[in-house]
């Protein structure tokens, strides 16, 4: 199937690793012209234009409004960001909870916020961020994550029905156990905390998921192809779960 995003123009952050990665490598398959976006500024395809941007602080984000100036034109944004230490809801200081708000929630907004205008003329347009299942379900001891990215999927709907009317859709795809670096060192951490075996941690985890296994990176990826592309022009407002049948609500 032609996606038809051949010439378009994607932005795709927190790019050099995992779901950023494969979600790059989706979309310049499909013929695109991705500038991939991380700390780094390195990439793993030849076909990728790399960036270097910390996007966790503002001066990060400034650095990169000004290179998206330089582009002249965005016409898909896969807003993803790396995620916060592991920790409970309780006893988080003020300033920590400010500083990823910033991290994985203002960083996105003001990004969407610079390439909305282009869309909105051109009347076409994709935003696809990146949460996490915790928004529908929130995983244990991942409460910065849960309680943030819950913020940003309330933005995403609401931005998705503004913008509508203009041809751009704006969805969220939520991860469940996707077999990347962050997982395996997840599943690393939990093993040193319980005194079992790596297997046997993540043997367990993969029998709590109906697929049997870990997703493949490059299975989420085409989930934000499609999302991207021509042939899903009236999803919009969506969050779309690629996690094997992990979270069992309706």
């Amino acid at each position: 199937m032609d996606l038809g995003l051949a010439g378009k123009v994607a932005l795709v952050l927190g790019a050099s690793r995992g779901l950023g990665a494969a979600s790059a490598r989706a979309l310049a398959a499909e013929g695109a012209q991705v500038h991939a976006i991380s700390r780094s500024g390195s990439v793993e395809d030849g076909a990728l234009q790399g960036f270097a941007a910390d996007l966790s602080i503002p001066q990060g984000v400034d650095a990169l409004l000004s290179h998206i100036a330089a582009i002249g034109r965005v016409d898909v944004l896969v807003a993803n960001t790396g995620g916060p230490r592991r920790g409970t809801a309780q006893g988080v200081p003020g300033s920590e909870w400010l500083a990823v708000f910033q991290a994985l929630a203002v960083s996105q907004f003001r990004i969407a916020d610079a390439v909305l205008p282009g869309m909105v003329k051109r009347g076409w347009g994709r935003i696809i961020t990146i949460g996490s299942s915790g928004i529908e379900q929130p995983i244990p001891d991942l409460a910065l994550s849960n309680a943030v990215r819950g913020s940003v999927a309330g933005w995403s709907k609401t931005l998705a029905a503004e913008v509508a009317k203009h041809g751009v859709t704006v969805n969220m795809v939520l991860p469940g156990r996707i077999d990347t670096d962050r997982l395996r060192e997840g599943d690393a951490s939990k093993a040193r905390g319980s005194g079992l075996d790596l297997e046997h941690v993540q043997a367990a985890s993969r029998a709590g998921i109906p697929a049997g296994r870990y997703g493949k990176p490059d299975e989420f990826g085409a989930v934000v192809a499609f999302l991207a592309s021509v042939q899903a022009s009236y999803v919009t407002g969506s969050m779309v779960r690629v996690d094997g049948g992990l979270i069992r609500s309706i």
